[in-house]
């Protein structure tokens, strides 16, 4: 394992963990909505079995990084009129990812809105049904999530002695500290019910940037113009700002209040 201790895989080992949970961040952010149909005694069990599901999924993924890797090989080729694309089984995932939370948190976002009061409470108590079905809903995006994430550690680490116990050395580690703060996360998001608004919202713009990255990785084209993928420095600075102004908001409201 001397591997491990060089400097390159010290460094590739820091900065691969770091981006991992920033990465995450996403998935935490997903993973306080959904809990929140569950009774609250229930959401920190939740919780847990999300992200431990995750760290299997991710790990499994790893081991069959081949297989991962090889889902960039086109599966469709499409050219009519002014439309191409050569579509692939990464694009698939992430674009299908991208429109589950989009219709996901706009759903969300509709029923917080439009079934205010005792509406309110007999929707969520409706929904808030089997852990089971709150477990299906993290899955299916851990996935997606997990594929964004492989992808990431795969281009960061090639060509490193040990690269695969590098790859799973992050993603233990950040999923451990995301167990570590996704509890704190959740109770805040669902204490502050403007915040709630604003994590769908977060939601929705990380569905349009999976669809677009799915769109760039299937080379799609549209009257000449090809797809770009945004980059996500993008995305964290909208999210990192937005939250600034929503706590200046609530210091607002709370001096307002005494």
């Amino acid at each position: 394992m001397e591997f491990l201790f060089t400097p390159e895989a010290i460094s590739a080992l820091l900065t691969l963990t770091f981006l991992e949970i920033i990465l995450g961040i996403d998935n935490i952010v997903f993973i306080s909505i959904v809990v929140g149909k569950l009774p609250e005694e229930k959401r920190v069990r939740a919780t847990n079995i999300g992200l431990l599901l995750a760290l299997v999924l991710r790990i499994a993924l790893l081991f069959t990084i081949t297989w991962v890797i090889a889902m960039k090989e086109s599966l469709l080729a499409v050219d009519y009129a002014q439309f191409s694309a050569e579509i692939n089984g990464q694009s698939l995932v992430l674009i299908a990812g991208g429109l589950f939370l989009l219709y996901k948190s706009t759903k969300e976002i509709h029923e917080k809105i439009d079934h205010a009061g005792d509406r309110d409470k007999k929707v969520e108590n409706k929904a808030a049904n089997t852990m089971a079905r709150i477990l299906v809903q993290i899955i299916l995006i851990d996935a997606v999530f997990s594929v964004d994430s492989i992808l990431t550690a795969v281009g960061m680490t090639t060509g490193i002695d040990g690269a695969l116990w590098i790859m799973i050395i992050a993603v233990v580690v950040s999923i451990l500290v995301m167990m570590v703060f996704a509890h704190p996360v959740t109770r805040f998001v669902h204490k502050h019910s403007s915040l709630q608004i604003l994590a769908l919202s977060f939601l929705i713009l990380i569905g349009f940037m999976l669809i677009t990255e799915g769109a760039h990785l299937a080379q799609l084209e549209v009257m000449g113009q090809s797809i770009g993928a945004i980059p996500k420095g993008y995305l964290y600075f909208a999210i990192a700002f937005s939250l600034l102004v929503e706590f200046l908001n609530m210091r607002f409201r709370k001096k307002v209040k005494r």
